[in-house]
């Protein structure tokens, strides 16, 4: 129960950081591109340090690579489907503001299925596991919903309905997580494999489409590299304190 209650503490602990922090003072951004490449290490660590090595010990190479490319196909196929404000500093379309409101709601909540689909499953396999997606998801919550607050609360003009707005889409990636558990508890080993690889996929390709672009490494190498890296042994130092 413990652990249940820290995974629904952690979904709803980056999204609702990120959002007070992006409505009471914006961040310099320097401190905003430094915690997106944080964020995309982490989530790149965590799949390449935890999700793949555990998935290849229940299930075949094949199955894994398959489900890994997988999990990138799909991830792209949700992106360019469905609307999505990428958190590169606070632009946005300029359409008519009832829809442009919609359209990112929409957006967004739809987006954080998988993510806690990732953490899910990860929860199925071991309560470990699902705290390390879990905590990586929230570490990478609190800087894409510190952009993604600044246009919306441009578009309403009300703070208030800005954060309640943001803070109700929490709620599909709550929704997300109890599918994933419940779907692929007790499950055979090798969906448990397939699921995990499936879910190192989703979090490869938010890093690599979405966070490392837009924590603008070329532009700030310097302190992006040295985000990135501190990302990775913050992975490693928590798998070894787990561990």
């Amino acid at each position: 129960m413990e652990n249940l209650l820290l995974i629904i503490f952690l979904i709803f602990a980056g999204q609702i950081l990120g959002s007070l922090v992006g409505l009471i003072k914006k961040p310099k951004k320097i401190v905003l591109y430094s915690s997106l490449a944080f964020a995309a290490s982490m989530m790149l660590g965590i799949s390449f340090f935890q999700l793949i090595p555990e998935s290849l010990k229940i299930s075949s190479i094949f199955l894994v690579t398959i489900s890994f490319i997988l999990g990138i196909v799909i991830m792209q196929i949700v992106d360019k489907i469905l609307p999505h404000i990428n958190p590169e500093l606070m632009k946005k379309e300029k359409p008519s503001i009832k829809r442009s409101v919609t359209m990112l709601v929409i957006g967004i909540a739809l987006h954080n299925v998988p993510e806690g689909l990732a953490i899910g499953v990860g929860f199925a396999l071991s309560p470990a596991l699902g705290i390390m997606v879990a905590l990586g998801i929230a570490v990478q919550d609190m800087p894409e919903n510190i952009a993604t607050i600044v246009p919306l609360y441009g578009l309403t003009k009300k703070r208030v309905k800005s954060f309640n707005i943001l803070v109700t889409t929490v709620l599909f990636e709550l929704f997300g997580f109890i599918s994933g558990y419940y779907v692929l508890k007790g499950a055979a080993l090798n969906l448990l494999g397939a699921s995990l690889a499936l879910t190192a996929g989703f979090m490869t390709y938010i890093s690599v489409e979405e966070l490392i672009p837009a924590a603008q490494i070329k532009k700030y190498p310097k302190i992006g590299t040295i985000s990135f890296i501190l990302g990775i042994l913050c992975v490693l130092l928590i798998s070894l304190l787990a561990g």
